[in-house]
C-alpha cells in the first residue's frame, strides 16, 4: 500500500516532470518560430533595397534561401512594420509556409529609387536590377552558407530568369530558380523564353497551372520554355490543375496565383529544391 507521502512525492514527481516537458516544447516552439524582419541594404550608390526576411528556426539551418519575387510591377511598398502594401500575391502570401517547410526566405521589393509608379515595370531585365538583387544574394550567403535560389512568379519570372542569364554562382549569381506561372509572350517585351537560358548551369524548376487563363502565360505556350532548357544540368516542368479561379485571370486569385493549391504547390516547390541542392 502507497503511503499518503508516498503518493504526494509521485504527484509532486509526475506534476514537475509534465511541467518540465511543456516548458522544453514551448522553448523548441520559440525557437521554431522566427520573426520576420525588414532588412535594407546598399547596392548601387544612394540606393538601397529592401526586402522582408524570415528565418526557419530549425537549429540545423536553412535547406536553402529563397529570393521571392513578386509579378506585377513588383513595388510591394513594404513598410517599416514589415507590413505590406500589396500583399495578395502568390508569393508574398505564402513566404510564411516556405520558411515553416525549411527555407530562408527574403521578399524582395522595388529597390528605394524606384519606389514610385512604375516601379519595377520596364526595369526587370536591367543591370541596375541585377547589382540589387546580387547584392541580396551576398547578404543571404553571409546569414547561411547555402545555395540561394531565385523564385518568381508572373512577372517576377521575368527578373528571376534574367539576373541567372546575367550572373552566374560563380559570379555572385543564384545557385538555381523557380519560375512560376512564367511569362511566356510579352508584346511590350522580352519574355522568358527569348532569353539566353540555353547557357544557364543551373537547375531550373518550371511551375505552372495548366488552366492559367493569362494570355501572356498560356500552357499551350510552354514547349518553347522547355525547349530553350534542354541543355540545363537539370529543368523541370510541374504542372497542376484545379483550384479556384476568381477575377482577373493575370491576378492572385485566379488559377494564375495558384488559388486553392498553395500548400500542395509549395510542398512540391521545396522537395524539389531540396532534392537539387548540391551534396
Amino acid at each position: 500500500m502507497t503511503s499518503h507521502a508516498g503518493t504526494r512525492r509521485l504527484w509532486l514527481h509526475c506534476t514537475v516532470s509534465a511541467w518540465l516537458f511543456f516548458m522544453a516544447m514551448a522553448g523548441q516552439s520559440a525557437q521554431a518560430q522566427t520573426a520576420p524582419r525588414v532588412v535594407d541594404i546598399p547596392t548601387r550608390p544612394g540606393v538601397t533595397q529592401r526586402f522582408v526576411y524570415i528565418a526557419p528556426g530549425a537549429s540545423t539551418g536553412p535547406k536553402a534561401s529563397l529570393i521571392l519575387f513578386a509579378g506585377g510591377h513588383g513595388g510591394l511598398q513594404i513598410k517599416d512594420s514589415g507590413e505590406f502594401g500589396r500583399g495578395g500575391n502568390f508569393l508574398v502570401r505564402t513566404r510564411q509556409q516556405f520558411a515553416d517547410a525549411g527555407f530562408a526566405v527574403a521578399v524582395i521589393d522595388a529597390p528605394s529609387d524606384k519606389q514610385s509608379p512604375p516601379f519595377l515595370s520596364g526595369n526587370r531585365q536591367k543591370p541596375e536590377h541585377t547589382a540589387d538583387v546580387l547584392a541580396v544574394i551576398a547578404w543571404l550567403k553571409q546569414q547561411a552558407p547555402v545555395p540561394v535560389w531565385l523564385v518568381g512568379t508572373s512577372r517576377g519570372t521575368q527578373s528571376s530568369a534574367y539576373i541567372a542569364t546575367e550572373a552566374s554562382p560563380g559570379e555572385g549569381g543564384p545557385d538555381g530558380i523557380v519560375l512560376t506561372s512564367t511569362i511566356l509572350t510579352d508584346p511590350s517585351g522580352r519574355a522568358v523564353p527569348k532569353m539566353p537560358l540555353e547557357k544557364l548551369r543551373i537547375p531550373v524548376l518550371v511551375v505552372h497551372h495548366e488552366q492559367d487563363g493569362c494570355k501572356v502565360c498560356a500552357f499551350s505556350d510552354m514547349p518553347q520554355l522547355m525547349s530553350k532548357l534542354a541543355k540545363t544540368p537539370k529543368a523541370e516542368l510541374l504542372t497542376f490543375t484545379g483550384g479556384q479561379s476568381r477575377g482577373d485571370p493575370c491576378e492572385a486569385m485566379a488559377y494564375h496565383g495558384f488559388n486553392g493549391l498553395e500548400a500542395e504547390v509549395i510542398g512540391k516547390i521545396g522537395t524539389w529544391v531540396t532534392a537539387a541542392r548540391p551534396r
